[in-house]
């Protein structure tokens, strides 16, 4: 069983806070100050859970540069004041940085009672990458 340390906890907490914060930043119609705090709080969260060495090596990767440079812009961007723009720069650099990662996730998910049935529909899995356990 894998042993989970304070400081992730911590850390697993302080990324969740930092979602909800952009959430409600988002649905409050880009409240700067939500967001600000949210994305603050998801990076520290980051740093606590995988280590900040880790995470370093993780955003200054060479061939990650685009999506980090993208991610962290707009994160200034918002801090800035500007924050829809803010959020639509960070988002773009969010999936540029994970778009490697999302194939894991649809498999991982599809092997889920509910949510597997979902995107196995027709029109949902034509949109989605292929099925990679077959």
């Amino acid at each position: 069983m894998i042993q989970i340390t304070d400081t992730q906890k911590i850390g697993v907490g302080f990324a969740a806070f930092g979602v909800t914060f952009i959430f409600l930043g988002v649905i409050l119609f880009f409240d700067k100050g939500l967001l600000a705090i949210g994305n603050i709080l998801f990076l520290a969260g980051l740093a606590f859970v995988v280590g900040l060495e880790r995470t370093f090596r993780f955003f200054f990767q060479r061939h990650k540069w685009k999506g980090s440079g993208a991610f962290f812009g707009g994160i200034l961007t918002v801090l800035l004041g500007w924050p829809l723009i803010g959020m639509c720069v960070e988002v773009y650099g969010f999936v540029i940085l994970f778009s490697g990662f999302f194939p894991v996730a649809v498999n991982f998910l599809r092997r889920m009672p509910v949510i597997g049935q979902i995107l196995n529909l027709p029109f949902i899995s034509g949109l989605l990458p292929p099925d990679s356990s077959s």
